[in-house]
């Protein structure tokens, strides 16, 4: 909602395993500067008491709700459109779906589901705005109620990234239910988050990185519990207080040495509710000190719901070009095209004409520039699935898509996109296919809208040869007329075939009739 010139407000939850969390800003589409109007915190265990997060339970699923209620009005309070991001909870749940839908229903509010990389990059994306260390190369350490974030960035670069089911949440249900400890289960943990961690620890140590930056809420508490035994007691911020090895293993040692929550209350420094959980989270600390070597660590106050406001912003100022992906998006479809062999110059030629489309059938499709977004990536990858095999390529297309580490990307982002790029080539969208089955109807008709464009403008390059270089589209009423240019007056019998075979969903979609012709001049 746009407030003084060139200002907006705007809402970011994180909807996370232990709490969920609201900021409302204030930005400068015109600086990218934003001023934090509210902020709120509710403690909510989506994950607690589940069997390893494979499920959401009734009462976790309704506390959820009620945070969500609360935060839908805080945010309406400041005309704000909120964007909520789920992790490691919902991720994981088998009944993710059935939340999902409550949230959009009971609450108003429709929530994304990030991959485990794509959480890593948003919380990367807020450290480096709070901290002054964008030209450095950092390794950023977040740990959660169900997961544990490793990131390796420079700049705007995500360099490696790594999202492990470690988190004070899921570690407390395992080893200290009812936040009890003895001498075994620490034992335990500790061995088990060792061997979680040798994969990572692997993949780190590729890496020099000049500095260490820890985020979230177990981290921060254990900040505040460090800083009550120095004689400095006056920080009003935690962001940039630095810690020691020494200091986290003496904080970790007290901590653990108290047998039941109700003993660690008495912690200076501790934030109660966090006192059952806190043994869980200060051992994933302990021994990513000890297994990385690492001797100090800055503290960054922004995290998730920060980096939801800055990849918010940042998609707001994309302009409907091609291409208008962002660097860390279009970079990593690139990536992925040039892991899988992909053919990226038809990919791009497809491309390219399918947004030619998608701007000129504006009034047919009523999508915005979000949507445009998803055409382009499923046009770039469509035929990626050709790596496997060329039978079948458009299946194995949607399973390469959907199951790939796109940055940028939330996982409902990529199941459309994936389900775009699926429906390229032989049978229209279909209940009876179970990834389009398992979307949402409002999903449903957004797949099968982009899959029309796709295959018009799949069929305009069935050569691969790039001969058309402009489509220019004219309406009669219910009519289409596709005028197709060239270099060189290039003959266009095999592209025009190849779009007449596909326009039939485009047709049945849009209610039109389309004829293609050759322009001439």
């Amino acid at each position: 909602m746009k407030t003084q010139t060139g200002k907006k407000n705007i809402a970011a939850i994180d909807v996370g395993t232990n709490s969920f969390h609201l900021i409302v800003v204030e930005y400068s589409s015109s600086t990218g500067q934003f001023r934090t109007l509210a902020r709120e915190k509710e403690l909510v265990r989506l994950g607690s008491g589940s069997t390893d997060m494979k499920y959401l339970s009734e009462n976790a699923m309704t506390r959820g709700i009620q945070a969500l209620r609360l935060f839908k009005k805080i945010a309406e309070a400041f005309n704000a459109p909120i964007r909520a991001i789920a992790t490691s909870a919902v991720r994981e749940a088998l009944n993710q779906e059935e939340f999902i839908r409550r949230a959009k229903t009971e609450a108003g509010i429709k929530i994304e589901v990030a991959s485990g990389v794509e959480e890593a990059r948003m919380i990367y994306l807020g450290v480096i705005q709070a901290l002054p260390v964008f030209n450095k190369k950092v390794f950023c350490i977040d740990i959660g109620g169900g997961s544990t974030e490793y990131v390796i960035g420079k700049k705007n670069k995500i360099l490696t990234s790594n999202s492990i089911k470690l988190g004070a949440v899921r570690l407390t249900d395992r080893f200290f239910p009812s936040g009890r400890v003895t001498e075994k289960s620490i034992k335990e943990c500790r061995k088990y988050v060792r061997g979680m961690l040798t994969p990572i620890v692997r993949e780190i140590g590729k890496f020099d990185y000049q500095q260490v930056i820890g985020s979230s809420g177990t981290i921060m508490n254990l900040a505040k519990i460090i800083l009550s035994t120095r004689e400095e007691r006056n920080e009003q911020s935690l962001n940039n207080v630095q810690f020691t090895n020494k200091e986290l293993f003496s904080a970790v040692d007290k901590i653990l040495s108290m047998q039941n929550s109700d003993e660690r209350v008495k912690i200076e420094g501790l934030d109660q509710s966090r006192a059952d959980i806190i043994p869980a989270g200060a051992i994933i600390l302990e021994q990513s000190f000890k297994e990385f070597g690492i001797t100090e660590l800055t503290v960054s106050e922004y995290a998730l719901r920060e980096g939801i406001i800055f990849d918010t912003m940042e998609k707001a100022k994309q302009r409907p070009t091609f291409h208008h992906l962002s660097d860390i998006r279009y970079n990593s479809v690139l990536n992925l095209s040039q892991q899988f062999h992909n053919e990226i110059k038809h990919g791009k030629q497809v491309a390219e004409l399918a947004l030619k489309i998608f701007d000129q059938t504006e009034k047919l499709h009523r999508l915005s520039i979000n949507e445009r977004e998803y055409l382009e990536v499923a046009a770039l990858l469509h035929e990626i699935g050709l790596a496997i095999s060329h039978a079948l390529h458009h299946r194995h297309s949607y399973y390469i898509i959907k199951n790939a580490e796109l940055m940028g990307f939330t996982e409902i982002e990529k199941e459309i996109i994936a389900n775009a790029a699926r429906y390229h080539r032989k049978s229209h969208p279909k209940i009876k296919h179970e990834g389009f089955r398992l979307l949402s109807l409002e999903d449903q008709q957004l797949v099968s809208k982009l899959a029309a464009i796709l295959r018009i403008a799949d069929g305009l390059d069935r050569t691969h040869s790039g001969k058309i270089v402009d489509v220019k589209i004219r309406s009669i009423g219910k009519k289409l007329r596709f005028l197709i240019s060239t270099k060189n007056k290039k003959d266009l019998e095999i592209e025009f075939w190849g779009a007449e075979r596909k326009k039939d969903l485009f047709e049945d979609i849009f209610s039109v009739s389309v004829t293609f012709e050759q322009k001439r001049k």
